[in-house]
């Protein structure tokens, strides 16, 4: 159903890889809720993904950029500007990745220059993004961007590694920087913090599979879907919540306020 919340908003979607990806759920939602946008990734994720299936379906233009590149950055929001004629509304930032989970790198032996490149593209790139916006003065006043986390930026779960800090790093970019682009102009900056889900980047970390099925019997409502994730970035994307602000959102299912549920309890008595 639609309700067109975004009706005459302008956006910028990254990370949207393949009809798996949140991202991808988003600009199909934020289409559906009226808004017109562009959609952007690395080249080499464009050249592995099907982004141009999307662009089709939702009227987008693709503008390819590398995030963590200043230059593409400003060559992405004057573009954005230019093909929908007027000043940014959203941004939704879904841009993840790890090589050291990639390869196995425990996190005791951390390989450093892999590290420096997973907070440059998953944490740094936020700041960029945020920057150049700034520095553009590209986004409207009221306008909403949103950033995809993960709970392990609080507690320790040792699948995700160096993740878990740089997903740290980016919370804090979000709450520090939404303090002074909402002094100035009212933008605000939050992150989604969202349950384990089926994507192309999710389903990469080892011992995916049984923490998915871990967090669904803790989780009162069960795993959040990719789908419900969009909804709720589109809610943020609104004016309907013009006044949340520098907050890490857990979406979740009430996966962050159990303890440990009964289903729990009872699968360990029997086994």
């Amino acid at each position: 159903m639609s309700y067109q919340l975004l009706k005459g908003k302008r956006g910028i979607i990254t990370g949207a890889l393949d009809s798996s990806s949140i991202a991808w759920k988003v600009a199909q939602r934020a289409h559906e809720e009226g808004a017109q946008f562009t959609l952007t990734n690395a080249p080499i994720a464009m050249r592995m993904g099907e982004i141009h299936k999307l662009a089709e379906a939702t009227g987008s233009k693709i503008i390819p950029a590398d995030a963590t590149n200043v230059d593409d950055i400003t060559t992405l929001y004057q573009e954005s500007m230019q093909v929908m004629g007027g000043k940014i509304d959203f941004v939704l930032h879904s841009i993840g990745m790890s090589v050291n989970i990639r390869k196995n790198v425990p996190y005791t032996a951390l390989n450093y220059e892999y590290f420096n490149k997973g907070i440059d593209v998953s944490a740094l790139s936020f700041h960029k993004m945020l920057a150049v916006a700034h520095k553009l003065d590209a986004l409207n006043t009221h306008a909403s961007v949103v950033a995809l986390s993960y709970i392990a930026a609080q507690r320790a779960y040792p699948f995700y590694t160096d993740m878990a800090d740089i997903k740290a790093m980016l919370e804090s970019i979000a709450r520090t920087f939404g303090y002074h682009y909402g002094k100035q102009k009212q933008v605000r900056i939050n992150t989604v913090s969202q349950s384990p889900t089926r994507t192309v980047a999710g389903s990469g970390i080892k011992g995916f599979d049984a923490f998915f099925e871990f967090a669904q019997a803790q989780s009162p409502l069960g795993n959040a879907s990719a789908e419900s994730c969009a909804d709720f970035c589109v809610a943020l994307f609104s004016d309907l919540t013009r006044m949340v602000t520098m907050q890490n959102l857990y979406h979740d299912g009430g996966y962050s306020s159990t303890g440990v549920s009964q289903q729990q309890l009872d699968l360990i008595q029997h086994t």
